[in-house]
């Protein structure tokens, strides 16, 4: 990687560098070009780098899926030129077929329409239907407030009729020597015992 930018930036200054100059390469190392082989080098054979087989095997199973893909994309373009000239060859045949494709959208549309209207009636019914069971709710409930209000005047009417006659049996001046004397001659024990069912058990006699 580093090998190819270098050389690009090498053929940058070349074409950069006026015609006058003299350029030279740059080499890693101190040597020169010219120097010769280091004594401790001589007779050196080199060998190349052990190359790793499960490595080697990964590489071979992705260049074969890079082949694969690419024979993929090539097939799919080839494709798309066929398909558009095709289409360009026949083109009654498509102004037929978008012709057909637009009458079936209309079709489909008014298709649309007449459900979107049906739909519409339908909730506009469900509407009116809600409304009149909310006002026949409402209109229940109203009448059973009224029923509720005219039971409770009935009682309240109850209770000042009996008011009205239990007043009769008020102790008043006027009938305050009536009262005494029937008290006198119908004398009541009120000393006396009741059990849980509320009834008298004993009582002491009047003396």
């Amino acid at each position: 990687m580093f090998q190819v930018i270098g050389g690009r930036s090498v053929q940058a200054a070349r074409l950069l560098a006026p015609r006058s100059a003299v350029l030279v390469e740059a080499v890693r190392g101190r040597k020169s070009r010219n120097d010769p082989v280091a004594k401790s080098k001589e007779g050196r054979i080199k060998t190349p780098p052990p190359v790793d087989p499960v490595e080697m095997v990964v590489l071979k199973e992705r260049y074969s899926e890079y082949q694969l893909i690419m024979r993929a994309l090539r097939l799919e373009f080839k494709e798309e030129v066929l398909r558009k000239r095709y289409e360009e060859e026949t083109g009654s045949r498509a102004e037929e077929r978008a012709r057909q494709e637009a009458e079936e959208h209309q079709a489909l549309m008014a298709w649309n329409d007449q459900e979107n209207l049906r739909l519409l009636k339908l909730r506009v019914l469900r509407v009116q239907q809600e409304a009149e069971e909310a006002q026949r709710k409402k209109l229940e409930v109203i009448m059973q407030r009224e029923q509720q209000q005219q039971e409770l005047l009935k009682e309240k009417e109850k209770e000042i009729l009996q008011l009205q006659e239990d007043i009769k049996n008020f102790i008043t001046l006027e009938n305050l020597d009536q009262r005494i004397e029937e008290a006198l001659d119908n004398p009541k024990n009120y000393n006396f015992a009741i059990d849980k069912e509320g009834r008298v058990v004993k009582q002491t006699l009047l003396q």
